[in-house]
Protein backbone atom coordinates (compact mmCIF):
# COMPACT_ATOMS: atom_id res chain seq x y z
CA UNK A 1 0.00 0.00 0.00
CA UNK A 2 2.84 2.02 0.78
CA UNK A 3 4.41 1.36 -2.62
CA UNK A 4 1.08 3.21 -4.06
CA UNK A 5 -1.09 -0.05 -4.55
CA UNK A 6 -4.53 0.77 -2.68
CA UNK A 7 -6.05 -2.46 -3.60
CA UNK A 8 -3.13 -3.94 -2.19
CA UNK A 9 -5.62 -5.78 0.23
CA UNK A 10 -6.82 -8.17 -3.00
CA UNK A 11 -4.10 -8.59 -4.60
CA UNK A 12 0.11 -7.73 -3.59
CA UNK A 13 0.66 -7.43 -7.27
CA UNK A 14 -1.96 -4.82 -9.08
CA UNK A 15 -1.76 -6.30 -12.37
CA UNK A 16 -2.95 -10.06 -11.07
CA UNK A 17 -6.37 -7.51 -10.96
CA UNK A 18 -6.48 -7.64 -15.17
CA UNK A 19 -9.82 -9.36 -16.24
CA UNK A 20 -7.33 -11.72 -18.62
CA UNK A 21 -5.78 -13.34 -15.51
CA UNK A 22 -9.03 -13.29 -13.59
CA UNK A 23 -10.68 -15.15 -15.75
CA UNK A 24 -8.10 -18.03 -15.35
CA UNK A 25 -9.00 -18.45 -11.67
CA UNK A 26 -9.62 -21.54 -10.47
CA UNK A 27 -13.12 -22.89 -9.07
CA UNK A 28 -13.03 -22.92 -5.50
CA UNK A 29 -16.21 -24.58 -3.63
CA UNK A 30 -16.60 -23.17 0.40
CA UNK A 31 -17.99 -25.32 2.29
CA UNK A 32 -19.31 -24.34 5.99
CA UNK A 33 -20.53 -26.67 8.59
CA UNK A 34 -23.41 -25.06 10.28
CA UNK A 35 -24.85 -25.44 14.27
CA UNK A 36 -26.82 -23.16 15.79
CA UNK A 37 -27.41 -19.03 15.23
CA UNK A 38 -26.20 -16.55 17.61
CA UNK A 39 -25.40 -12.83 17.50
CA UNK A 40 -22.45 -12.70 15.15
CA UNK A 41 -23.27 -15.06 12.53
CA UNK A 42 -24.98 -12.87 10.05
CA UNK A 43 -22.35 -10.72 9.95
CA UNK A 44 -19.72 -13.49 9.60
CA UNK A 45 -21.60 -15.12 6.83
CA UNK A 46 -22.00 -11.75 4.81
CA UNK A 47 -18.30 -11.18 4.88
CA UNK A 48 -17.59 -14.99 3.27
CA UNK A 49 -20.40 -14.72 0.76
CA UNK A 50 -18.97 -11.07 -0.17
CA UNK A 51 -15.87 -12.23 -1.24
CA UNK A 52 -14.02 -10.23 -3.95
CA UNK A 53 -12.54 -13.31 -5.28
CA UNK A 54 -12.90 -12.89 -9.10
CA UNK A 55 -12.82 -16.48 -10.19
CA UNK A 56 -16.04 -19.05 -9.68
CA UNK A 57 -16.71 -19.46 -5.95
CA UNK A 58 -19.39 -21.17 -4.60
CA UNK A 59 -20.66 -21.78 -0.61
CA UNK A 60 -22.30 -24.85 0.50
CA UNK A 61 -23.81 -24.28 3.80
CA UNK A 62 -24.74 -27.29 5.41
CA UNK A 63 -26.81 -28.01 8.55
CA UNK A 64 -27.48 -31.09 9.95
CA UNK A 65 -31.65 -31.05 9.66
CA UNK A 66 -34.01 -28.14 9.01
CA UNK A 67 -34.79 -27.75 12.81
CA UNK A 68 -31.39 -26.13 12.87
CA UNK A 69 -32.13 -22.20 14.14
CA UNK A 70 -29.17 -21.87 11.47
CA UNK A 71 -31.32 -23.29 8.09
CA UNK A 72 -33.62 -20.74 8.10
CA UNK A 73 -31.24 -17.91 8.84
CA UNK A 74 -28.93 -18.74 6.29
CA UNK A 75 -31.92 -19.06 3.98
CA UNK A 76 -33.40 -15.61 4.56
CA UNK A 77 -29.88 -13.87 4.10
CA UNK A 78 -28.87 -16.28 0.53
CA UNK A 79 -32.62 -15.02 -0.62
CA UNK A 80 -31.32 -11.52 -0.10
CA UNK A 81 -28.27 -12.24 -2.62
CA UNK A 82 -29.20 -15.15 -4.74
CA UNK A 83 -28.65 -13.08 -8.08
CA UNK A 84 -25.14 -12.03 -6.63
CA UNK A 85 -23.63 -15.43 -5.16
CA UNK A 86 -24.10 -18.92 -6.57
CA UNK A 87 -24.80 -20.67 -2.89
CA UNK A 88 -26.99 -23.15 -1.26
CA UNK A 89 -28.27 -24.91 1.54
CA UNK A 90 -27.26 -28.58 2.01
CA UNK A 91 -29.18 -30.70 4.79
CA UNK A 92 -27.08 -33.16 5.75
CA UNK A 93 -28.54 -35.65 8.39
CA UNK A 94 -27.37 -37.46 11.40
CA UNK A 95 -23.60 -38.99 11.65
CA UNK A 96 -23.10 -41.90 12.75
CA UNK A 97 -19.68 -42.96 12.48
CA UNK A 98 -18.23 -39.68 13.12
CA UNK A 99 -18.91 -36.16 14.78
CA UNK A 100 -21.24 -34.16 13.08
CA UNK A 101 -19.38 -31.31 11.97
CA UNK A 102 -16.87 -33.94 10.08
CA UNK A 103 -20.13 -35.34 8.98
CA UNK A 104 -21.67 -32.40 7.20
CA UNK A 105 -18.20 -31.20 6.31
CA UNK A 106 -18.05 -34.40 3.97
CA UNK A 107 -21.58 -34.25 2.53
CA UNK A 108 -20.84 -30.96 1.50
CA UNK A 109 -17.50 -32.02 -0.31
CA UNK A 110 -20.04 -34.85 -2.12
CA UNK A 111 -22.34 -31.89 -3.41
CA UNK A 112 -19.60 -29.65 -4.21
CA UNK A 113 -19.11 -28.48 -8.12
CA UNK A 114 -17.77 -31.11 -10.28
CA UNK A 115 -15.39 -28.99 -11.48
CA UNK A 116 -14.05 -27.14 -8.19
CA UNK A 117 -10.36 -27.65 -7.79
CA UNK A 118 -10.34 -26.35 -4.31
CA UNK A 119 -12.18 -26.82 -1.02
CA UNK A 120 -12.00 -24.50 1.45
CA UNK A 121 -14.09 -25.66 5.19
CA UNK A 122 -14.86 -22.71 7.08
CA UNK A 123 -16.38 -22.47 10.41
CA UNK A 124 -20.06 -19.99 10.60
CA UNK A 125 -17.58 -17.84 13.57
CA UNK A 126 -14.88 -16.57 10.61
CA UNK A 127 -15.31 -13.28 9.36
CA UNK A 128 -13.25 -13.18 6.19
CA UNK A 129 -11.34 -10.34 4.38
CA UNK A 130 -12.53 -9.68 1.11
CA UNK A 131 -9.16 -10.77 -0.32
CA UNK A 132 -9.07 -14.09 1.22
CA UNK A 133 -10.10 -16.55 -0.93
CA UNK A 134 -7.83 -14.88 -3.61
CA UNK A 135 -4.66 -15.06 -1.06
CA UNK A 136 -5.23 -18.41 -0.35
CA UNK A 137 -5.88 -19.63 -3.96
CA UNK A 138 -2.99 -17.71 -5.18
CA UNK A 139 -0.49 -19.79 -2.75
CA UNK A 140 -2.03 -22.74 -3.63
CA UNK A 141 -1.04 -22.19 -7.12
CA UNK A 142 2.03 -20.92 -6.75
CA UNK A 143 2.53 -23.98 -4.62
CA UNK A 144 1.02 -27.47 -6.02
CA UNK A 145 3.25 -29.23 -3.03
CA UNK A 146 0.76 -27.79 -0.56
CA UNK A 147 -1.33 -30.22 1.43
CA UNK A 148 -3.33 -27.97 3.33
CA UNK A 149 -3.50 -23.90 3.91
CA UNK A 150 -4.66 -22.37 6.88
CA UNK A 151 -5.13 -18.95 8.99
CA UNK A 152 -5.40 -18.29 12.86
CA UNK A 153 -7.97 -16.52 14.66
CA UNK A 154 -7.74 -12.77 16.18
CA UNK A 155 -10.15 -13.54 19.29
CA UNK A 156 -12.35 -10.10 20.31
CA UNK A 157 -13.15 -10.77 24.12
CA UNK A 158 -16.15 -9.40 24.88
CA UNK A 159 -15.09 -8.40 28.91
CA UNK A 160 -15.38 -11.68 30.74
CA UNK A 161 -12.97 -13.47 32.11
CA UNK A 162 -14.23 -16.58 30.04
CA UNK A 163 -13.54 -14.63 26.83
CA UNK A 164 -10.08 -13.34 27.94
CA UNK A 165 -9.41 -16.98 29.12
CA UNK A 166 -9.91 -18.27 25.29
CA UNK A 167 -8.25 -15.16 23.76
CA UNK A 168 -4.85 -16.58 26.13
CA UNK A 169 -5.77 -20.50 24.84
CA UNK A 170 -5.52 -18.96 21.10
CA UNK A 171 -2.92 -16.90 21.66
CA UNK A 172 0.00 -20.04 20.52
CA UNK A 173 -1.79 -20.23 17.27
CA UNK A 174 -0.32 -17.86 16.32
CA UNK A 175 3.07 -19.14 16.38
CA UNK A 176 2.11 -20.61 12.63
CA UNK A 177 3.75 -16.70 11.29
CA UNK A 178 6.56 -16.86 13.60
CA UNK A 179 7.64 -20.06 11.01
CA UNK A 180 7.65 -18.75 6.87
CA UNK A 181 4.65 -20.06 6.81
CA UNK A 182 5.48 -23.85 7.05
CA UNK A 183 3.37 -25.31 10.06
CA UNK A 184 1.83 -28.42 11.29
CA UNK A 185 -0.46 -26.66 13.63
CA UNK A 186 -4.04 -26.61 11.86
CA UNK A 187 -6.70 -24.68 12.94
CA UNK A 188 -10.46 -26.02 11.54
CA UNK A 189 -11.71 -22.70 11.50
CA UNK A 190 -10.25 -22.45 8.02
CA UNK A 191 -8.49 -25.14 5.71
CA UNK A 192 -8.06 -25.01 2.31
CA UNK A 193 -7.40 -27.91 0.51
CA UNK A 194 -7.27 -29.71 -2.91
CA UNK A 195 -11.04 -31.08 -3.76
CA UNK A 196 -9.18 -33.85 -6.04
CA UNK A 197 -7.77 -35.19 -2.48
CA UNK A 198 -11.55 -35.90 -1.07
CA UNK A 199 -12.55 -37.09 -4.38
CA UNK A 200 -9.82 -40.01 -4.95
CA UNK A 201 -9.38 -40.43 -0.64
CA UNK A 202 -6.39 -39.43 -1.07
CA UNK A 203 -3.63 -40.25 2.01
CA UNK A 204 -6.95 -41.43 3.18
CA UNK A 205 -8.38 -37.95 3.48
CA UNK A 206 -12.41 -38.92 3.37
CA UNK A 207 -12.00 -42.29 4.99
CA UNK A 208 -9.53 -40.76 8.08
CA UNK A 209 -12.13 -38.55 9.32
CA UNK A 210 -15.30 -40.41 8.05
CA UNK A 211 -14.64 -43.99 9.53
CA UNK A 212 -14.67 -42.93 14.09
CA UNK A 213 -13.10 -39.20 13.07
CA UNK A 214 -13.62 -36.52 15.85
CA UNK A 215 -11.49 -33.56 15.29
CA UNK A 216 -11.04 -32.58 12.11
CA UNK A 217 -8.16 -30.46 11.97
CA UNK A 218 -6.03 -33.11 14.26
CA UNK A 219 -7.09 -35.70 11.91
CA UNK A 220 -5.72 -33.87 8.66
CA UNK A 221 -2.45 -33.04 10.68
CA UNK A 222 -1.81 -36.11 11.47
CA UNK A 223 -2.39 -37.25 8.08
CA UNK A 224 -0.30 -34.74 6.71
CA UNK A 225 2.60 -35.68 9.29
CA UNK A 226 2.11 -39.03 8.29
CA UNK A 227 2.76 -38.60 4.29
CA UNK A 228 4.93 -35.83 4.55
CA UNK A 229 3.02 -33.39 3.47
CA UNK A 230 3.27 -29.59 3.53
CA UNK A 231 0.99 -27.61 5.66
CA UNK A 232 1.55 -23.84 5.18
CA UNK A 233 -0.07 -20.73 6.65
CA UNK A 234 0.12 -17.29 4.25
CA UNK A 235 1.08 -13.90 6.34
CA UNK A 236 -2.79 -12.80 5.30
CA UNK A 237 -4.64 -15.24 7.09
CA UNK A 238 -5.68 -14.57 10.65
CA UNK A 239 -9.34 -13.31 10.87
CA UNK A 240 -11.36 -11.04 13.46
CA UNK A 241 -12.90 -13.76 15.95
CA UNK A 242 -15.75 -12.14 18.02
CA UNK A 243 -16.82 -13.94 21.00
CA UNK A 244 -19.97 -13.92 22.50
CA UNK A 245 -21.20 -10.73 24.48
CA UNK A 246 -22.05 -13.52 27.40
CA UNK A 247 -19.22 -16.01 27.07
CA UNK A 248 -19.60 -16.98 31.10
CA UNK A 249 -16.55 -19.25 32.15
CA UNK A 250 -18.70 -22.28 32.76
CA UNK A 251 -18.97 -21.98 28.81
CA UNK A 252 -15.11 -21.31 28.65
CA UNK A 253 -14.65 -24.83 30.77
CA UNK A 254 -16.80 -26.62 28.49
CA UNK A 255 -14.63 -25.15 25.58
CA UNK A 256 -11.75 -26.57 27.42
CA UNK A 257 -12.72 -29.89 27.86
CA UNK A 258 -13.64 -30.31 24.03
CA UNK A 259 -10.14 -29.12 23.25
CA UNK A 260 -8.01 -31.36 25.68
CA UNK A 261 -10.53 -34.15 24.70
CA UNK A 262 -8.97 -33.72 21.22
CA UNK A 263 -5.78 -35.84 22.60
CA UNK A 264 -7.78 -38.76 23.14
CA UNK A 265 -8.65 -39.15 19.49
CA UNK A 266 -5.78 -40.82 16.99
CA UNK A 267 -5.62 -42.81 13.71
CA UNK A 268 -2.59 -44.49 14.29
CA UNK A 269 0.05 -45.19 16.63
CA UNK A 270 2.50 -42.67 15.71
CA UNK A 271 -0.03 -39.97 16.03
CA UNK A 272 -1.03 -41.43 19.54
CA UNK A 273 2.52 -41.35 20.86
CA UNK A 274 2.22 -37.24 19.41
CA UNK A 275 -0.93 -36.59 21.67
CA UNK A 276 0.36 -38.10 24.41
CA UNK A 277 3.71 -35.97 24.10
CA UNK A 278 1.98 -32.79 23.31
CA UNK A 279 -0.44 -33.92 26.80
CA UNK A 280 2.69 -33.99 29.00
CA UNK A 281 4.44 -31.45 27.74
CA UNK A 282 1.76 -29.10 27.22
CA UNK A 283 0.92 -30.31 31.45
CA UNK A 284 4.67 -29.98 32.75
CA UNK A 285 4.48 -26.35 31.07
CA UNK A 286 1.15 -24.85 32.52
CA UNK A 287 2.02 -25.87 35.54
CA UNK A 288 5.09 -25.48 35.63
CA UNK A 289 4.25 -21.78 34.54
CA UNK A 290 1.70 -21.66 37.30
CA UNK A 291 4.24 -22.96 40.35
CA UNK A 292 6.22 -19.36 40.06
CA UNK A 293 3.27 -17.45 40.87
CA UNK A 294 2.70 -19.77 43.98
CA UNK A 295 5.86 -19.60 45.19
CA UNK A 296 5.68 -15.63 44.55
CA UNK A 297 3.10 -15.34 46.64
CA UNK A 298 4.94 -17.80 49.52
CA UNK A 299 8.15 -14.89 49.57
CA UNK A 300 5.66 -12.12 49.42
CA UNK A 301 3.68 -13.39 52.61
CA UNK A 302 6.84 -14.41 54.25
CA UNK A 303 8.49 -10.76 53.65
CA UNK A 304 5.15 -8.95 54.98
CA UNK A 305 4.81 -11.34 58.38
CA UNK A 306 8.87 -10.26 58.50
CA UNK A 307 7.88 -6.54 58.50
CA UNK A 308 4.69 -6.28 60.61
CA UNK A 309 6.46 -8.77 63.31
CA UNK A 310 9.09 -6.33 63.31
CA UNK A 311 12.15 -8.23 62.78
CA UNK A 312 15.66 -6.76 61.83
CA UNK A 313 16.53 -6.33 58.73
CA UNK A 314 20.20 -8.38 59.57
CA UNK A 315 18.21 -11.60 61.16
CA UNK A 316 15.78 -11.79 57.55
CA UNK A 317 18.78 -12.08 54.67
CA UNK A 318 17.23 -15.75 53.68
CA UNK A 319 14.14 -13.80 52.48
CA UNK A 320 16.08 -11.42 50.31
CA UNK A 321 16.76 -14.08 47.81
CA UNK A 322 13.22 -15.14 47.72
CA UNK A 323 12.01 -11.00 46.91
CA UNK A 324 14.32 -11.14 44.31
CA UNK A 325 12.89 -13.84 42.46
CA UNK A 326 9.85 -12.69 42.76
CA UNK A 327 11.07 -9.26 41.15
CA UNK A 328 12.96 -11.32 38.40
CA UNK A 329 8.81 -12.89 37.83
CA UNK A 330 7.41 -9.85 37.72
CA UNK A 331 9.72 -8.39 34.83
CA UNK A 332 9.51 -11.58 33.25
CA UNK A 333 5.47 -11.00 33.52
CA UNK A 334 6.12 -7.68 32.09
CA UNK A 335 7.69 -8.61 29.38
CA UNK A 336 5.03 -11.07 28.03
CA UNK A 337 2.12 -9.22 28.46
CA UNK A 338 4.13 -6.93 26.27
CA UNK A 339 4.85 -9.46 23.83
CA UNK A 340 1.57 -10.63 23.97
CA UNK A 341 -0.28 -6.44 23.28
CA UNK A 342 2.65 -6.09 20.41
CA UNK A 343 1.81 -8.87 18.82
CA UNK A 344 -2.21 -8.25 19.07
CA UNK A 345 -1.30 -5.15 18.01
CA UNK A 346 0.26 -6.06 14.87
CA UNK A 347 -2.37 -8.56 14.39
CA UNK A 348 -5.46 -5.88 14.57
CA UNK A 349 -3.60 -3.38 12.33
CA UNK A 350 -3.19 -6.42 10.07
CA UNK A 351 -7.35 -7.10 10.16
CA UNK A 352 -7.77 -3.28 9.73
CA UNK A 353 -5.75 -2.91 6.47
CA UNK A 354 -7.07 -6.39 4.88
CA UNK A 355 -10.81 -4.96 5.66
CA UNK A 356 -10.70 -1.70 4.52
CA UNK A 357 -14.28 -1.74 4.65
CA UNK A 358 -15.37 -3.27 8.04
CA UNK A 359 -15.57 -1.32 11.48
CA UNK A 360 -12.08 -0.84 12.62
CA UNK A 361 -11.09 -2.54 15.36
CA UNK A 362 -9.02 -1.19 18.29
CA UNK A 363 -7.09 -2.68 21.01
CA UNK A 364 -8.72 -0.02 23.51
CA UNK A 365 -11.12 -2.93 24.62
CA UNK A 366 -8.57 -5.01 25.64
CA UNK A 367 -7.90 -5.53 29.50
CA UNK A 368 -4.90 -6.39 30.34
CA UNK A 369 -5.15 -7.02 34.14
CA UNK A 370 -7.53 -9.61 33.04
CA UNK A 371 -5.58 -11.11 30.33
CA UNK A 372 -3.05 -11.87 33.14
CA UNK A 373 -5.63 -13.61 35.24
CA UNK A 374 -7.03 -15.05 32.22
CA UNK A 375 -3.01 -16.66 31.87
CA UNK A 376 -3.11 -17.93 35.25
CA UNK A 377 -6.47 -19.16 35.21
CA UNK A 378 -6.04 -21.09 31.75
CA UNK A 379 -2.79 -22.73 32.73
CA UNK A 380 -3.87 -23.82 36.01
CA UNK A 381 -7.14 -25.91 34.72
CA UNK A 382 -5.67 -27.04 31.35
CA UNK A 383 -4.06 -30.29 32.80
CA UNK A 384 -7.09 -30.58 35.29
CA UNK A 385 -9.07 -30.62 32.05
CA UNK A 386 -6.70 -32.78 30.01
CA UNK A 387 -7.02 -35.39 33.25
CA UNK A 388 -10.60 -35.59 33.09
CA UNK A 389 -10.63 -36.20 29.37
CA UNK A 390 -8.23 -39.12 29.32
CA UNK A 391 -10.72 -41.19 31.78
CA UNK A 392 -14.00 -40.25 30.84
CA UNK A 393 -13.00 -40.98 27.03
CA UNK A 394 -16.56 -39.22 25.95
CA UNK A 395 -17.58 -35.46 25.37
CA UNK A 396 -20.35 -33.33 25.51
CA UNK A 397 -20.71 -31.34 22.26
CA UNK A 398 -23.62 -29.55 21.31
CA UNK A 399 -26.17 -32.05 22.76
CA UNK A 400 -24.16 -35.04 21.45
CA UNK A 401 -22.48 -37.28 23.66
CA UNK A 402 -19.51 -38.89 21.55
CA UNK A 403 -17.55 -42.10 23.02
CA UNK A 404 -14.23 -42.96 21.93
CA UNK A 405 -12.84 -46.48 21.71
CA UNK A 406 -8.81 -46.71 20.49
CA UNK A 407 -9.16 -43.27 19.77
CA UNK A 408 -12.30 -43.39 17.31
CA UNK A 409 -15.80 -42.57 17.76
CA UNK A 410 -17.22 -45.88 18.23
CA UNK A 411 -20.91 -44.53 19.73
CA UNK A 412 -22.66 -41.36 19.95
CA UNK A 413 -25.78 -40.61 22.00
CA UNK A 414 -28.23 -37.87 21.43
CA UNK A 415 -30.11 -36.50 23.94
CA UNK A 416 -31.48 -32.61 23.30
CA UNK A 417 -33.29 -32.78 27.03
CA UNK A 418 -29.37 -32.64 28.39
CA UNK A 419 -27.83 -30.77 26.25
CA UNK A 420 -26.71 -27.13 26.62
CA UNK A 421 -28.75 -24.24 25.20
CA UNK A 422 -26.13 -22.29 23.63
CA UNK A 423 -22.41 -23.03 21.77
CA UNK A 424 -19.38 -22.11 24.35
CA UNK A 425 -17.79 -19.59 22.05
CA UNK A 426 -20.47 -17.85 19.74
CA UNK A 427 -23.01 -17.99 22.17
CA UNK A 428 -25.23 -19.13 19.32
CA UNK A 429 -28.90 -21.15 19.72
CA UNK A 430 -29.03 -24.56 19.37
CA UNK A 431 -32.35 -25.41 19.07
CA UNK A 432 -35.12 -23.46 18.22
CA UNK A 433 -38.98 -22.83 19.94
CA UNK A 434 -39.81 -26.71 19.13
CA UNK A 435 -37.65 -28.94 21.27
CA UNK A 436 -35.87 -26.70 23.06
CA UNK A 437 -34.34 -28.18 26.56
CA UNK A 438 -35.52 -27.60 29.79
CA UNK A 439 -33.94 -25.60 32.08
CA UNK A 440 -32.12 -26.80 35.01
CA UNK A 441 -31.27 -25.57 37.78
CA UNK A 442 -27.37 -25.09 39.02
CA UNK A 443 -27.82 -27.73 41.65
CA UNK A 444 -29.18 -29.97 39.55
CA UNK A 445 -26.72 -29.67 36.93
CA UNK A 446 -24.02 -29.58 39.40
CA UNK A 447 -25.12 -33.14 40.70
CA UNK A 448 -25.12 -34.86 37.09
CA UNK A 449 -21.94 -33.41 36.75
CA UNK A 450 -20.55 -34.99 39.98
CA UNK A 451 -22.51 -37.98 38.89
CA UNK A 452 -21.28 -37.53 35.21
CA UNK A 453 -17.07 -37.96 36.74
CA UNK A 454 -17.59 -41.26 38.34
CA UNK A 455 -19.68 -42.92 36.09
CA UNK A 456 -19.05 -41.49 33.09
CA UNK A 457 -20.97 -43.72 30.72
CA UNK A 458 -24.54 -43.45 32.78
CA UNK A 459 -24.78 -39.96 32.11
CA UNK A 460 -25.35 -36.86 29.76
CA UNK A 461 -24.28 -33.79 30.75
Amino acid sequence: MKAGNSLAFLYQDINELEHSRQAKLPRVSVVMPLKGFGEHNLHNWRSQITSLYGGPLEFLFVVESTEDPAYHAVSRLLSMYQDDVEAKVVVAGLSTTCSQKIHNQLIGVEKMHKDSKYVLFLDDDVRLHPGTVGALTTEMEKNPEIFIQTGYPLDLPSGTLGSYCIYEYHMPCSMGFATGGRTFFLWGGCMMMHADDFRQDRYGVVSGLRDGGYSDDMTLASLAGAHKRLITSPPVAVFPHPLASDLSFARYWNYLRKQTFVLESYISKVNWIMNKALFAVHCYLSWGFIAPYVMAVVHITSALRIYIKGYQLEDTSFASGGMLLVIMLAVCTFIELLSMWNLTRREVQLCNLLSPEAPRLSLATYNWGLIFVAMLVDNFLYPISAFRSHFSQSINWSGIRYHLKDGKIFKIERRKDMGPAKTDLGGKHLYGKKGAPQKASFLSSLGRNLAHWRQPKKFDV
